[in-house]
């Protein structure tokens, strides 16, 4: 049905191909390792926190807040920058806890 010589170059691309799709497999391996790491660096931070008592948790945003108010206040560059952050969100959040004006209506009427 094929001649020799169509079925030596079948034969020839079809081991082309395999090679070409290992290839391609080794190298998305590897890509998705480089991709991938984050989240698993992520997900053994999470675990970690799963293990801490939740005590420990409430215990450390007091702490960390204490750290961060003495160590950047005693920076002089970075102090101002803070206390303009605190600031800043104190008065986004005050503009947040403002009740929302009712909505106007629509002065056309809708004709049925």
């Amino acid at each position: 049905m094929y001649p020799d010589r169509e079925l030596t170059r079948l034969a020839a691309r079809k081991s082309w191909l395999r090679r070409d799709i290992a290839l391609r497999r080794v190298q998305l391996a590897e890509t998705a390792a480089q991709v991938s790491w984050p989240l698993a660096w992520l997900d053994r931070m999470l675990a970690v926190g799963r293990r801490l008592s939740p005590l420990a948790l409430l215990a450390a945003l007091p702490l960390g807040c204490l750290v961060t108010r003495t160590v950047l206040a005693s920076m002089r560059i970075f102090g101002p920058l803070v206390s303009g952050l605190v600031r800043g969100t104190r008065w986004v959040g005050r503009i947040l806890a403002r009740p929302s004006p009712p909505p106007e209506r629509s002065r056309t009427r809708n004709v049925g």
